[in-house]
């Protein structure tokens, strides 16, 4: 007894120190567990993957599972720094590292590159995902009827462009997409599969979704990865004098905030109409869509900072028709008032949270350009 309890204490102590105090993995604060074989400690999320793993990787809780004193010694000779210094060695700038918020995906596959392919102990390894091209076929779900059809796709950085083609190759692709614009993350639970992936980008100023999946997670993942690598090698010729550091929160990004609300007309007399809303923080946009699952945008909002006249605040409207939700939030523009109605008070403070942040932000020279195209849109 005296021996296990000595052994978690030293484990506990280990966990303790900064090199040792999140998840190897995910980055998740007190990690409470710990791989024996890899000399990592990680958390309870990132357990089960390695549990998944038990040619490579073999998992004990640090407070309730036993430890013989060669395995507390192998942890204290080890550790996520020594780890991190050979598994993460060569991981490639653009290449996206999972958070603990992140899809279970791509933490999954995260964890097995790292570990189980080995994909960043050498340095210049061909990865497909930087090569430069990247092809395959994606479920992709249509614009109209709601099913996913299979699709070939053609990602090139030779000329920046996400192309796809339907059933006869030989007619040409169905869309060109150029990259400038395309942002990509992950949407499982919007999607309905747990491989979703939400690809967006911009033509003639009008936002446009695919929602494409694949039964692979790994494909999955290098899809996301090779759409980063090609933004990244755009973002450096575009912006040849920004450092990586700059670049990076612009390869992709998740969306602060969306959801459904209602929303009324200019007059605010006109009935009130459901509408899901996605807060793009990077790009300072508003969106609307019919539904979630909406190819195209019905009209985008710019937000401004407080100085240029833009504000957010809890309202409660009158003389309005068919709102059925009675929480409400009012966004002052230069040009007009917006009325939003939040189902519960959590999504009316959580609304008025995001739109506040993005208010406070200061607003970058392309944000000017922004502002002056969606005016000009009306």
């Amino acid at each position: 007894m005296a021996n296990r309890e000595k052994n978690k204490k030293a484990l506990l102590d280990l966990a303790k120190q900064p090199e040792n105090s999140s998840c190897a993995d995910c980055g998740a604060p007190d990690p409470d567990w710990a791989s024996y074989k890899l000399g990592i400690f990680v958390c309870l999320n990132c357990s089960g993957t390695h549990r998944n793993l038990s040619d490579i990787s073999r998992i004990k809780s640090i407070r309730l599972d036993f430890w013989d004193d060669d395995l507390v010694q192998f942890m204290k000779a080890n550790g996520n720094k020594v780890a991190k210094d050979f598994y993460e060695k060569f991981v490639p700038v653009f290449y996206y590292r999972p958070q603990q918020d992140d899809c279970e995906v791509l933490r999954e596959q995260w964890i097995r590159a790292k570990y189980e392919r080995l994909e960043f102990t050498e340095e210049n390894k061909l990865l497909a995902y930087s090569s430069g091209i990247y092809e395959g076929v994606l479920w992709k779900k249509g614009k109209d009827n709601g099913h996913f059809l299979k699709r070939k796709f053609v990602l090139s950085e030779q000329d920046f462009s996400l192309k796809y083609y339907k059933e006869d190759e030989t007619k040409g692709p169905k869309a060109i997409i150029s990259v400038k614009n395309l942002n990509a993350t992950f949407q499982p639970q919007k999607i309905g599969h747990a491989h979703g992936l939400q690809i967006t980008y911009c033509v003639d100023d009008h936002t446009r979704n695919l929602f494409v999946y694949h039964e692979s997670g790994q494909e999955i993942v290098n899809w996301f990865n090779a759409i980063r690598a090609t933004r990244f090698v755009y973002l450096k010729t575009a912006f040849p004098t920004a450092t990586d550091s700059e670049l990076l929160p612009w390869i992709t990004r998740s969306y602060l905030k969306e959801g459904y609300m209602e929303k009324t007309g200019p007059l605010q007399r006109e009935p009130f109409k459901k509408r899901w809303f996605i807060l793009d923080a990077m790009d300072r946009k508003l969106l609307y869509f019919k539904t979630q699952l909406d190819a195209v945008e019905l009209g985008v909002i710019f937000i401004g900072t407080e100085n240029h006249g833009y504000s957010v605040g809890k309202c409660v409207p009158k003389g309005t028709r068919g709102n059925k939700w009675k929480c409400g939030v009012l966004m002052e523009t230069p040009d007009r008032q917006f009325v939003f109605m939040c189902e519960q008070e959590r999504e009316q403070n959580e609304w008025l949270e995001a739109l506040r942040q993005v208010i406070s932000k200061p607003m970058l020279p392309q944000d000017y350009t922004t502002e002056a195209n969606i005016r000009r849109r009306r």
